[in-house]
């Protein structure tokens, strides 16, 4: 998740899947993100993944009260579709692709337990169907007849808005013709590493505000000041140094404080270890809004919280309790 002035951003990209926490912390971080932010945008480039894991994170879209845009950068395929059709608005790059087909699966074991999964296959087929019809304004059968038919349907842009699955087209940078969809998956793929480094560098507006560039009418110009100001630096004797020291002091000062913040955020339960990381991105990239996302998650107090506790060289009533119970049951 990347935060902005007045907006989230959410990317889902990759295999959907809840082996490594995935899902639970997208739906966890919107929860705790929506608070923050009424406008969120979510970027879709993925390939699919497992019908239990992409209906929680649909639900999660669909019962949040942001105002939550989707955007398809690259492909949304199998599951990922289902989870871009529920977008309010949902817009497509001119280059990307949606993908529906039947629900597949890999079962081991004998013709009752093929005809159990066979069943619940079906099941799922109906849930989705329901879930797109209300998109396309068809029934669910006639969307199942029509994309749940054992193929791989394959749907531009273009063809995307004809048949009202979608709210617009938006342009981005090309993407050659006769590209595949796995190279039109690696292209956005590279787009988002990009674009996630390029959010970690200085904006050259933000060094204008500073007193120094005041008088910089162009970005020559603070370049120029910024030459100039190495200049005199390498003339002081030791300063490099002794700014390299406060630096690093400030930095460790910073460490520490996301590290407080995290640990107590912990163990208050407002959030999990697995979630740990996420939040010490967004701690980096936008300080003062992430703490505030934090401290406005609910604290989940354990009923050891709330016993009294005892004065000091006293026994509790627990501890009483259990000395009879062991006593009358002739345990020392």
């Amino acid at each position: 998740m990347i935060p902005d002035d007045d907006k989230a951003c959410i990317f889902i990209y990759g295999y959907i899947d809840n082996y490594d926490g995935k899902v639970e912390d997208v739906v966890s971080e919107l929860l705790a993100i929506q608070q923050k932010y009424n406008k969120i945008e979510v970027h879709i480039n993925s390939n699919g993944g497992e019908v239990y894991s992409g209906i929680a994170i649909v639900n999660a879209f669909k019962s949040s009260p942001a105002d939550i845009s989707i955007y398809i950068d690259g492909i949304a395929a199998s599951m990922a579709s289902v989870i871009a059709l529920c977008g309010r608005p949902l817009y497509m790059s001119k280059y990307s692709r949606i993908m529906l087909h039947s629900v597949k699966v890999g079962v081991y074991g004998d013709k009752e337990d093929l005809r159990v999964t066979i069943e619940e296959m079906e099941s799922l087929e109906n849930t989705l169907c329901e879930l797109i019809a209300g998109k396309m304004g068809k029934t669910p059968e006639e969307i199942k007849d029509e994309y749940f038919d054992g193929k791989d349907h394959w749907i531009s842009a273009f063809e995307a808005l004809s048949l009202g699955l979608i709210n617009g087209i938006y342009d981005v940078e090309p993407v050659p013709d006769n590209s595949t969809n796995e190279q039109i998956y690696k292209i956005f793929n590279n787009r988002l590493s990009n674009r996630t480094k390029k959010s970690n560098s200085m904006d050259i507006n933000e060094i204008k505000k500073r007193a120094s560039f005041v008088n910089a009418a162009t970005d020559a110009d603070v370049l120029r000041i910024i030459d100039n100001l190495e200049t005199e630096s390498a003339k002081v004797p030791g300063l490099n140094e002794r700014i390299k020291v406060f630096e690093d002091k400030a930095a460790a000062d910073l460490d520490a404080q996301r590290n407080t913040i995290l640990d107590n955020a912990i163990a208050e339960e407002r959030i999990k270890q697995p979630q740990r990381a996420h939040y010490e991105a967004l701690l980096k990239a936008d300080f003062d809004n992430t703490k505030a996302i934090i401290e406005a998650l609910p604290v989940k107090k354990r009923i050891v919280s709330v016993l009294e506790t005892p004065p000091e060289n006293q026994t509790s009533a627990w501890d009483v309790k259990m000395d009879e119970i062991r006593k009358k049951n002739g345990i020392n």
